[in-house]
């Protein structure tokens, strides 16, 4: 008999095609059989040890995070209901060029500096693992939901090049192209970079289509955060579609967006420019979440310049009081590559996280309200922070608008992804509240999307683009990563005033069969494990 069956569901199966009602069985952590309209036909309907009702509750296959920041949440917090309560399965890691595998002591200390504001010092994890495949390992001892993980350029590069800002020699541009091809046998799915944050932003888009051709031999994608979601956005996104068809090597946009007034109203200039090189025969797909404020570092505002040579020598920079003026004239009137070629607007940098405790009274206000209480000018509060803060402070930057929102997530090629900080008092809403909001907001109350194109989006496109055989569909035989959630209830819980609020309508996720999320609350089941490309040239 088999282990569970789910008894008149009305299935959305991520084929964008209109849901049908069903009985869905599972077995062995695979869905073994789809009887449809079982009750109405008066057919003998499947048994099993555990039969589930799902009157009411829709059955998708369970969503996939294209942009994550998890890399440690995952290894620090087994709960990870953050994820797990939104119906979230698979999470992809190493996002933004900057991670940490592959390294070696020198670097990894770097990074964990360098993106403690993404995923904290790391403190509390034992960082046993120094190559792609030995962090892939160290997931597999158990985790909350399945993970898969891009070879990081930015970290690439330090390993390689260090943290200074010029050319590869020649031997450093071998050594990047192994690192990369032993991450992708190792495992990985592809390449990302953060061409806005040090050291990748120092790669010239010839260094990055050399690695892009190893990525491509090995049936990878590349998943660039490009040079600029602001001023000169667009050409921008033209520079990394005409490397990636240079390199021949698919192409995936992170948190693809259009931000800051230079772009309000832009988003069809973005989408007719993917149109005509998709037209063309280009493979690209994009990544987005549904709300208008970004979050980044308050560090990664910084021009590329003051932080060359790495964190240290950054914080050395915003000490001398010349080269910090310096610094201040480049965020507030030149316009920083680090702020996308825009001047800085203190009163959209909103500090959502410290990590020091002593600077609390920061989180929440504006950097510009901080300053203002305080009696000085915002970039005295901004240095202040950067300095005690050893540069992990993280910031929300309100400079998004919602048609470019809604426009970009009605593409055909679009996947969710929630690009989640999970660091901080007050992190952005989107880390515990992308899904259900989809589903919720712009598909409910708004009707950007149909239900069924939104899980098409949420589910089987993103599984497609990961080249994942048997995942993003309800179908016999695929995994048993599903999630059941109620169409006229899931909703975010999170919202800017209170971001960890759980979401609502989600009752059941459950991964490789097994129930990460029932009833609405979490399991202790660590069902997840590395989801790893195999390792085959194309």
């Amino acid at each position: 008999m088999e282990q569970l069956v789910i008894r008149d569901a009305d299935v959305v199966d991520g084929s964008g095609e209109p849901s049908y009602r069903a009985d869905v069985v599972i077995d062995g952590g695979r869905i073994v059989s789809i009887v449809k309209e079982a009750a109405a036909a008066g057919c003998q309907r499947p048994r099993a040890m555990r039969e589930l009702d799902a009157e009411g509750l829709a059955l998708a296959p369970g969503f996939i995070d294209m942009h994550a920041h998890s890399d440690l949440a995952l290894l620090r917090d087994p709960d990870h209901s953050a994820k797990a309560a939104q119906g979230v399965t698979l999470e992809v890691l190493g996002q933004d060029g900057l991670s940490y595998a592959p390294v070696d002591d020198r670097t990894l200390a770097e990074v964990r500096r360098a993106i403690a504001g993404w995923n904290g010092s790391g403190d509390d994890v034992d960082f046993d693992w120094r190559s792609v495949g030995e962090y892939l390992d160290r997931l597999d001892r158990g985790i909350a939901v399945n993970a898969a993980y891009l070879v990081p350029q930015g970290t690439v590069r330090a390993l390689a090049v260090g943290w200074e800002d010029r050319a590869a020699a020649p031997a450093e541009l071998d050594h990047m192209r192994r690192l990369v091809a032993e991450g992708m046998a190792q495992g990985a799915v592809g390449l990302s970079s953060g061409l806005t944050y040090t050291p990748g932003m120092y790669a010239s888009d010839a260094e990055l289509t050399e690695l892009c051709r190893v990525v491509a031999e090995y049936g990878g994608y590349y998943c660039p955060h490009h040079r600029s979601y602001g001023a000169g956005a667009l050409e921008a996104y033209a520079e990394m579609v005409a490397l990636a068809r240079e390199a021949d090597c698919p192409l995936h946009l992170a948190h693809a967006t259009m931000n800051f007034g230079v772009n309000e109203g832009r988003a069809p200039d973005l989408l007719a420019l993917l149109d005509e090189a998709l037209a063309a025969g280009a493979d690209i797909t994009l990544d987005s979440y549904p709300y208008t404020p970004g979050s980044t570092t308050l560090a990664a505002l910084l021009p590329g310049w003051a932080s060359e040579g790495g964190p240290t020598a950054a914080l050395a920079r915003l000490a001398d009081d010349e080269t910090a003026d310096r610094i201040r004239h480049h965020l507030e009137t030149v316009g920083s590559d680090g702020c996308h070629g825009v001047p800085v607007e203190w009163d959209t940098i909103e500090v959502s996280g410290v990590g020091d405790p002593a600077l609390a009274e920061f989180t929440g206000r504006t950097v510009r309200e901080s300053a203002a209480a305080r009696g000085e000018s915002p970039w005295a509060t901004a240095r202040r922070l950067l300095l005690t803060d050893r540069l992990a402070t993280t910031v929300l930057q309100h400079v998004g608008h919602e048609e470019n929102v809604r426009a970009i997530m009605r593409h055909r090629v679009h996947t969710g992804g929630s690009d989640g900080i999970l660091q901080g008092a007050r992190p952005h809403p989107r880390a515990h509240g992308t899904f259900p909001h989809y589903l919720g907001h712009y598909v409910r109350e708004l009707g950007v999307l149909s239900l069924e194109e939104c899980v098409a989006h949420l589910t089987a496109r993103p599984a497609a683009r990961l080249r994942l055989p048997d995942r993003g569909l309800i179908r016999e035989g695929y995994r048993a990563d599903v999630v059941l959630f109620d169409p006229r209830t899931v909703a975010a819980g999170s919202t800017f005033e209170h971001p960890r609020r759980l979401p609502t309508g989600i009752p059941h996720v459950l991964i490789d069969g097994r129930f990460v999320i029932e009833d609405g609350r979490r399991t202790d089941e660590l069902a997840g494990r590395s989801i790893r490309r195999t390792p085959q040239l194309t």
